[in-house]
């Protein structure tokens, strides 16, 4: 098990209200409130997997803040990067689910603790101690948290390996222009992105071939670009000087899907984990980030069903952190 945390996750920590049952909400039969965010999801993720990371958010004095801060006081995560805000809103994502468990967002983040991420927060000396540092879009979707998380990765780009999850969420944007400039920027001071291929095609990638599409986006920066695919399973491109150097890909597993919020964060985590603790085969890689992320989608909320390193076992045996 990991001891001293390697990695540092930057990002938002929102209440994800989850239907009882898809449909729109007049048929939804009520909601329940969730930890969410994608960054808290990937942080709690690494957790409940056996790999506690440093988290850096905001949490808002109120009662959604505190149940937020109540998921956080049962993991393993330390508390000095999670800043409290007397001043903000816990961010609310009220998620809609179709027939097949896939999900929509509809977000009330007015004044959320979210948005108001500063810089400086995270010092020097936590960068050079860490090996990974994990940013995602939804902090670079408005100001102050974006000029935040780009300033971590600049610092971070110098120290150590910097991924990013672009996460387009056409709401939290004022414009598909604005989001693909910002993303597009930032890719000069990260390493590994993961992403769908829509979130790619929003910031400007349009490949019908996902490793072209891969190998375009390598050309702007990153060493490393990790495709989700949904039902198509998953792919990693890695330049020579990449841990995962060349192509992988891997199917994905089989399970009954309730709802796919936060499974892409799931995956990143055990990805994350997988790399930060020797793993150097691609394919070896994708297989435990797709085992973490088809567990996650077997409950509704975001890592509800993800509670340890052994649910992942049930797909791949061999997990190289968990000793």
């Amino acid at each position: 098990m990991t001891s001293d945390p390697t990695v540092l996750v930057a990002g938002d920590t929102l209440v994800d209200f989850v239907p009882e049952r898809p449909g729109p909400p007049s048929d939804a039969g009520g909601y329940q409130p969730k930890f969410g965010g994608s960054g808290a999801n990937v942080a709690l993720a690494l957790d409940r997997i056996g790999a506690s990371p440093l988290f850096w958010t905001r949490l808002a004095a109120d009662d959604f803040g505190d149940f937020l801060r109540s998921h956080l006081d049962d993991s393993t995560i330390p508390d000095e990067f999670v800043v409290p805000d007397p001043d903000a809103r816990t961010t609310l994502a009220v998620v809609t689910h179709d027939e097949s468990g896939d999900r929509s967002f509809t977000f009330y983040r007015e004044d959320g603790a979210d948005t108001r991420l500063q810089t400086g927060t995270v010092p020097d000396e936590t960068l050079d101690a860490v090996s990974w540092v994990h940013t995602t879009g939804v902090t670079e979707s408005v100001e102050p948290s974006r000029s935040a998380t780009l300033e971590l990765q600049a610092r971070a780009s110098e120290r150590c390996t910097v991924s990013l999850d672009p996460n387009w969420r056409p709401e939290l944007w004022e414009s598909h222009h604005e989001f693909r400039a910002v993303i597009r920027g930032s890719l000069e001071a990260v390493d590994v992105v993961k992403a769908t291929p829509e979130d790619l095609a929003a910031a400007g990638f349009e490949r019908d071939d996902p490793e072209q599409l891969a190998r375009d986006v390598v050309d702007h920066g990153p060493h490393t670009v990790v495709l989700t695919m949904g039902d198509e399973g998953a792919l990693c491109y890695g330049t020579d000087v990449s841990p995962v150097a060349g192509l992988g890909r891997h199917p994905g597993y089989d399970v009954d899907v309730v709802d796919t919020t936060g499974a892409g964060d799931a995956f990143l985590a055990a990805f994350i984990a997988a790399l930060t603790n020797g793993v150097r085969d691609a394919e070896d890689a994708l297989s435990l980030a797709n085992a973490a992320g088809a567990v996650a989608t077997t409950q509704a909320g975001a890592v509800s069903a993800l509670t340890g390193f052994e649910q992942i076992r049930q797909f791949h045996d061999e997990i190289p952190w968990a000793v």
